[in-house]
């Protein structure tokens, strides 16, 4: 996963990908098939780690705004750790590929959903306890949100100012 999140399905050879697993390329083709079916792979294994667990911050318990709030800034502190490939894996994938690739694309159509249905009930949950703006579609807000995140998660693979990048989540908020 980190070979095709750092340089991408295209870049990324079979020498690359035998590197990183330790495994031969006839044994990694034999264990995973193509170069194709090991990144699809690779998504799911990107969605049961990274999207669940974003899913799952979301719908812990606290104030809606916190759990929005810790999302992002999640993923700036991730992205601007060094420890991580920077971006989010399924927003690289997708510019680079969910537009040839049918079966990539409805890989990453069940991340981007889950995340949006899980900041959906969370923004609900906010008007509902009044914590956020009642009478808002929570869908369209949940849809600026999301928007508003995964754009940090771009500009974080060249904007290293994390004050910078919380005055984005901020802003967000005070959206809400």
């Amino acid at each position: 996963m980190h070979a095709f999140w750092r340089q991408g399905y295209r870049a990324t050879s079979t020498r690359d990908l035998s590197d990183c697993t330790g495994i031969g390329p006839s044994s990694l083709y034999n264990a995973f098939g193509d170069k194709r079916q090991l990144y699809l792979r690779t998504l799911r294994q990107y969605y049961s780690t990274n999207t669940v667990a974003q899913t799952e911050g979301l719908r812990a318990p606290g104030s809606a705004k916190g759990r929005i709030r810790n999302l992002m800034v999640q993923a700036i502190d991730i992205d601007l750790s060094g420890n991580e490939p920077a971006g989010c894996f399924a927003i690289n994938a997708l510019i680079e590929m969910g537009h040839a690739d049918s079966d990539v694309n409805d890989e990453l159509n069940r991340h981007f959903s889950a995340v949006e249905d899980a900041l959906c009930e969370t923004i609900a949950e906010g008007q509902l306890s009044g914590e956020i703006a009642p009478g808002g579609d929570a869908r369209v807000q949940a849809r600026q949100v999301l928007s508003t995140y995964y754009g940090l998660r771009v500009l974080a693979r060249i904007q290293k100012d994390r004050n910078a990048l919380l005055d984005v989540v901020e802003s967000a908020l005070d959206a809400l």
